[in-house]
């Protein structure tokens, strides 16, 4: 195979499976869609052309986004169009798979999915919160497939802020989700038609069985497939490879198989390497990419980058690692070869082109696009999906890959795909390309150094904010004797205490962090205080105290914080008395809640984390109740509503929740203590104080965890 008459050897078949890909599938068709706009509209008019299932897995989901949009930034809503078509097409069933987010993206994700999608649609609507992960870790996955023989697999979810047209303008009138405009967006998504869709339906099955319990036939449909019509595809009966990356998990095995597809497409690449990602923090991927650059006769290497990351925390860690790394590359780059930048326009002035993409073209021979970034996480901590075609020698393919390649750079330079392609040609450099049609409206700008970041320097910020592999819940309880597993008398006793001093460090970066960063000049304990001294101070503290924990039990917000915040605002006997009053009403709330929808609609709800508990709760009453909120295996509405679907007693269920939830609010309140000292005068005699506060707290779940797991086996 040759390209710009330089010879690239084709060498053994690139893809294998169980090292660097999962399978390897035939696809009809293959189109790349560009940008937000392209994706949405595709995705649409295939849902339409539906007959028997759309499955969707997403970190992150928004039914209130619009699909196809007016002027104005106008149309119908996805959860009224999912809603729309399962009541027009009788034998659609539609399946939603969204992360069970962490309170962390509270402010950015529509709060309440479960109830957008569970309660308020079309009974073959059918929805799900993905939990089925160690601690820590997400589902990232962003697939979406139509009657088993369509995909699309890249880096955007259907949920807001992400539509945007390619001009990438400043001002778009139409890049506008419930009520707020943002800023420009670029991301690439693939779409396939064939074998290739069928084989990933077998992995949206198993993810789905894995986290609900049920088990889906595959589609068999005959005729006309749902390809938009209005999409031409980019490529025609190819090969394509599925990889993926998964966590080890409750006796499941770590599959890296997206990082070994890198690591060896980089160690392959002799021409150039093109990469576009939102991170780059990867140690092994970094390492890959100096060893490519300290070749004599190595690759040159484009890297496109956000020019930020999203907010001041992400900045301040995932930046400085990524600018750690990129300082790594440009010591190795010992023969010019290496250019990193971000896209840019005129007229954005303090907005910036949000590149959010995850793709990889290396010699017009290889390419991937998917859900994982060139980060830790993504390589082995969260769930990962990606596509991958290799040309091996086949002209089509080669062509197809250099397609996607020239469209992206006329894009980011404002020029047209066939000028890119001749510029290549002539130069044989992509770096050349850059150079000279870089625009004064669309351009590639250079990456500038991060600011001083010499305080994260100094700490191993890939362990907390980018690991690499994950630590499981329940085997992080059992290590410590919390857990319900056989304790490992082998472990050495010293080896635990460095563990938990690991994990005593994380809290006092965590409290630095708060303490040093913006954070703390509006989000602080005195000014939260002063927030809480209007309740504090009114007439009538208590009635308002315990209102808010009903109507905050009711809307599904963790009981936890108002607990915390319940502490800060009245010290530890009020707060004590408060937090337990009103966590004991929160419960009859949802316990009532649940009585009265039923256990067809809860279960609905919660799935078949909804079954199992109860049948638990229904077998053991109050010992069940207080050791699920001892051991917190589902959020404290969802045990509510569970209990009184389930019909147990109303006297079991206030005795298990004062029995299991006492004991965590006073751990709680001991912790607060000591964390709050710390925070408001942080030096050493503090953070003591805050360990042994944290000791205690822990100690104080452990004893009646103990108890109760005790009295349980003792019961039978």
């Amino acid at each position: 195979m040759k390209i710009n008459g330089n010879q690239v050897e084709r060498g053994e078949m690139f893809f294998r499976k169980e090292h660097n890909c999962w399978e390897i599938a035939q696809a009809e068709k293959i189109a790349f869609l560009i940008d937000g706009e392209n994706y949405f509209r595709a995705f649409a008019e295939a849902c339409e052309a539906a007959r028997n299932n759309i499955f969707i897995l997403g970190w992150d989901i928004d039914s209130r986004i619009a699909l196809r949009r007016d002027g104005n930034g106008k149309g119908e809503m996805l959860g009224i169009f999912l809603n729309r078509l399962a009541r027009q097409k009788k034998q659609l069933n539609i399946y939603i798979l969204d992360w069970d987010f962490v309170m962390f993206y509270v402010f950015t994700r529509e709060i309440l999915p479960v109830l957008s999608f569970g309660w308020k649609t079309h009974r073959r609507v059918h929805f799900a919160l993905d939990d089925d992960h160690p601690l820590g870790a997400s589902h990232h996955q962003k697939i979406a497939l139509i009657d088993d023989r369509l995909a699309f697999i890249g880096g955007m979810d259907l949920t807001s802020h992400r539509w945007d047209t390619s001009d990438h303008m400043s001002e778009n009138h139409r890049r506008i989700d419930n009520g707020s405009a943002y800023g420009p967006y670029h991301d690439v998504q693939i779409m396939v038609e064939g074998e290739a869709a069928a084989k990933l339906s077998i992995l949206a099955r198993h993810r789905w069985e894995r986290v609900t319990g049920d088990r889906l036939r595959n589609a068999i449909i005959e005729g006309e497939g749902p390809w938009p019509e209005r999409f031409s595809p980019d490529l025609e009966n190819a090969e394509v490879a599925i990889l993926r990356t998964m966590p080890e998990y409750e006796g499941d095995p770590e599959i890296r198989e997206i990082e070994n597809f890198y690591i060896d497409a980089i160690d392959r690449a002799r021409l150039y390497i093109y990469i576009e990602n939102q991170y780059l923090t990867s140690l092994r991927i970094g390492a890959a990419l100096e060893k490519a650059l300290g070749q004599k006769e190595g690759p040159e290497v484009l890297l496109l980058l956000p020019l930020k990351c999203s907010g001041w925390l992400e900045e301040g860690t995932i930046g400085a690692l990524r600018g750690r790394l990129l300082d790594n590359l440009k010591k190795a780059d010992r023969y010019g070869r290496l250019k990193i930048c971000y896209p840019d326009r005129k007229g954005l002035q303090s907005e910036f082109i949000r590149l959010h993409s995850k793709l990889y073209i290396a010699d017009d021979e290889v390419a991937t696009i998917g859900s994982a970034n060139l980060n830790n996480r993504s390589m082995g901590f969260d769930t990962e999906c990606n596509l991958a075609l290799f040309a091996g020698g086949e002209k089509k393919t080669a062509e197809a890959i250099a397609g996607l390649r020239n469209r992206l750079l006329a894009e980011h330079l404002g020029s047209e795909p066939e000028i890119v392609a001749d510029c290549y040609r002539k130069t044989g450099s992509l770096l050349s390309v850059v150079e000279k049609l870089n625009k004064e409206d669309r351009f590639l700008q250079e990456l500038p150094d991060p600011e001083d970041s010499s305080f994260m320097e100094t700490l191993p910020a890939h362990m907390i904010v980018d690991p690499e592999s994950p630590v499981g819940i329940t085997g992080l309880l059992d290590y410590f004797g919390f857990g319900t597993g056989r304790r490992d008398a082998k472990v050495d006793a010293k080896q635990k205490v460095l563990v938990f001093a690991s994990l005593f460090f994380l809290v006092l970066i965590l409290i630095m962090i708060w303490h040093w960063s913006p954070l703390n000049l509006w989000l602080n304990v005195e000014n939260l205080l002063v927030a809480l001294d209007y309740v504090r101070e009114s007439s009538f503290t208590i009635v308002i105290v315990l209102f808010i924990y009903v109507i905050g039990s009711c809307l599904f917000f963790p009981v936890t914080v108002l607990i915390v915040l319940t502490a800060f605002a009245f010290g530890p006997l009020m707060g004590l008395t408060l937090a337990l009053g009103g966590s004991i009403l929160g419960g009859l709330a949802g316990y009532a809640a649940g009585r009265r929808l039923g256990r067809d609609r809860v279960r609905k709800l919660a799935s078949d984390r909804a079954n199992r508990m109860s049948r638990r709760l229904a077998k053991h009453g109050w010992l069940s109740v207080a050791l699920i909120r001892i051991v917190p295996i589902a959020p404290f509405t969802t045990v509510n509503l569970v209990a009184g679907s389930s019909r147990i007693p109303i006297w079991p269920f206030l005795i298990g929740t004062v029995a299991g939830m006492g004991p965590g609010i006073i751990a709680i309140i001991v912790f607060e203590r000591g964390v709050q000292t710390a925070i408001n005068n942080p030096n050493w005699w503090n953070w003591i104080v805050a360990a042994a506060a944290l000791v205690c707290g822990a100690l104080i779940l452990f004893l009646v965890k103990y108890w109760l797991v005790r009295l349980e086996k003792k019961n039978g």
